[in-house]
């Protein structure tokens, strides 16, 4: 699946709202710019990405059925 079919299932699916989705969009976009990038600039962006993941934490405690 490229990124573009991702994002159309994530439309199509009303998963917008759910960031560990668009997590996996950032990464799909990276991964397919990645031989037209920069090495740092890789790194960079992949460590922004991780940051966001981080900074989700486990706001989905408690919660799994509603958002899973």
């Amino acid at each position: 699946m490229d990124s573009k079919q991702l994002a159309q299932y994530l439309e199509a699916t009303d998963s917008i709202t759910k960031p560990w989705l668009l997590v996996q969009l950032r990464l799909k976009k990276l991964q397919e710019r990645r031989d037209t990038i920069s090495e740092d600039t890789y790194a960079n962006e992949l460590a922004d990405i991780h940051q966001d993941l981080m900074n989700l934490g486990e706001w989905w405690r408690s919660i799994e059925d509603q958002v899973f």
